[in-house]
């Protein structure tokens, strides 16, 4: 069966889900977008992942053509359209099409599409054995100039990270600020635990604030984990008890090497796969539930 893709109010055949070629987000990136996971016919933290695009749109002065509660009706109608339980969502809101000027008022109105699929962002060894990644040469854009809270389509600076990390081998980057501290990956959190204590990295160090982020902080404070946020370096990384990486398509993915450095005993550390089980748990509990 063809997957069907929610575009601009109806359901249609992915072969025919089409947008013009003068459309602002495909001309610009000039859009917003989140990523979202359904397990077992719940949709995890869907309000929130709402409410996230809502605030990136609100900053673009961007018009979503929906209510929120529209909009979270319309994810679910596309995963029963598609059958589906267990997913990946893609929602997505453009400017819309307009001329080839960057003038958002040349868009008379906004595009919108839901895709609903699976995805496998990295192999099961990765859960099992851990990831190795290296730090690349392409720091996190300055946060002064484009809010890392704004979730939008213009994706190149990780692009050009992640092309990085490929061309040395591993699957996923480490990115540094301007200044040289440690901001996220190409498209995850990151953490470390020292002494005990769970650390991320600060907003202010140049990263979007993971809805996998969050949760993860608030499962380690029910296990009566110290959680901090804290501006780190490399430095930090390497001499970490245990690294982990979050994110809604990745979930958690312990690190074992950075840079060619091992992390303690180069395997998958206890709080991690702590924190991996109780974040399997949440995954069924904590969304908005349907039938297909």
């Amino acid at each position: 069966m063809e997957l069907k893709i929610y575009l601009n109010g109806k359901l249609v055949n992915a072969s025919e889900a089409k947008i013009s070629v003068y459309d602002h987000g495909l001309l610009y990136g000039d859009g917003v977008f989140e990523g979202i996971r359904s397990y077992g016919g719940l949709v995890f933290k869907l309000n929130d992942h709402i409410d996230r695009l809502f605030e990136s749109a609100h900053t673009l002065m961007l018009t979503i053509p929906l209510t929120r509660q529209q909009l979270a009706q319309a994810v679910i109608k596309t995963l029963q359209a598609n059958k589906l339980k267990d997913a990946y969502i893609r929602l997505v809101v453009t400017r819309g099409p307009g001329d080839l000027g960057l003038d958002p008022r040349k868009c008379k109105k906004a595009t919108l599409f839901i895709i609903a699929d699976k995805i496998v962002l990295y192999p099961e060894e990765v859960y099992r054995e851990g990831m190795k990644i290296v730090t690349v040469p392409t720091p996190r854009n300055l946060p002064e100039a484009l809010n890392p809270q704004i979730k939008s389509l213009n994706y190149l600076n990780n692009i050009l990270a992640k092309i990085e990390a490929i061309n040395a081998g591993v699957p996923e980057a480490l990115m540094l600020s301007a200044h040289g501290y440690v901001a996220e990956c190409t498209g995850d959190n990151i953490f470390i635990v020292r002494d005990g204590a769970l650390l991320t990295p600060p907003p202010y160090a140049g990263l979007l604030k993971g809805i996998t982020r969050a949760c993860v902080m608030d499962l380690a404070r029910k296990m009566k984990m110290p959680v901090r946020e804290e501006m780190m370096t490399r430095h930090d990384l390497y001499n970490a008890d245990e690294c982990f990486l979050t994110g809604t398509a990745a979930e958690i993915a312990p690190i074992v090497k950075i840079d060619g450095r091992a992390i303690a005993d180069e395997k998958p550390g206890k709080w991690t796969l702590k924190l991996m089980q109780a974040f399997h748990k949440a995954t069924r509990l904590d969304g908005v539930r349907y039938r297909v």
